[in-house]
């Protein structure tokens, strides 16, 4: 069963947010505004400007940071023999975009998030809103509090470390190596698309003798990572 039940947190009374957190996260937390914050996404504000609703950006910054700084603590006590490199990789395998977003949708985070009922809902939205958590948890219960979140909650339950060592996640990487390597040219094409309110980046990618790829992201760098991925999947 997943770690946040499919519940529409957004909808619930105050009293039942409060034991709905309880209960998801194995702690009573101290804050409820901050948690509200993280499951906001800038949708819900920019269509309500006269709302008191904060997004949860500052907060997917923060925890970012604070994910990362987890992450790396964890993987250095836990292989004590391994070098700088496999560190840093493995690390980054577990705090990417594509990663987080699919963790996120597997614990159920999903169905916490609000967001404009007109939003185009992609996978992108949850792996920040993941980060906004870290980030409230981070500030509500401090650092020690988070990382047992992090590890007991989240590594133990929803990460083969084994599964994640066999990953790649860094697909740009792959697909120059790709290309190099079987000397046909590549291209990556990406602009910023505003729809209303909203901004994101859309990559098309063009690699010789294969129909073109289209990956979209929440930054330029994400969007032409996606592009790529997709090209593997496909070909």
């Amino acid at each position: 069963m997943s770690l946040f039940r499919g519940i529409k947190y957004f909808l619930l009374s105050d009293n039942s947010k409060q034991k709905t957190l309880r209960q998801v996260l194995g702690f009573y937390p101290k804050n409820f505004t901050l948690y509200d914050q993280a499951f906001t996404h800038k949708s819900v504000v920019n269509d309500n400007v006269e709302s008191d609703k904060v997004s949860n950006e500052r907060l997917e910054f923060l925890g970012d940071a604070i994910l990362g700084s987890i992450i790396a603590e964890y993987f250095f006590q836990k292989f004590p023999f391994e070098d700088e490199g496999f560190l840093t990789k493995i690390r980054s395998k577990l705090v990417s975009r594509n990663f987080l977003n699919q963790l996120s949708v597997d614990i159920g985070l999903d169905t916490f998030l609000e967001t404009s009922a007109n939003l185009n809902r992609s996978k992108s939205i949850y792996g920040d809103a993941f980060e906004a958590l870290i980030g409230a948890i981070y500030l509500d219960k401090g650092y020690d509090l988070c990382r047992k979140f992090v590890v007991q909650k989240i590594i133990k339950d929803y990460v083969d470390i084994d599964e994640l060592l066999a990953t790649e996640t860094n697909f740009k990487s792959k697909l120059i190596e790709h290309t190099q390597s079987k000397k046909i040219s590549y291209k990556f094409q990406t602009v910023a698309v505003e729809t209303g309110s909203m901004k994101f980046f859309k990559c098309e990618l063009y690699v010789e003798h294969a129909e073109p790829i289209i990956g979209e992201g929440n930054s330029k760098k994400r969007a032409e990572q996606e592009a790529a991925r997709l090209f593997f999947e496909k070909f």
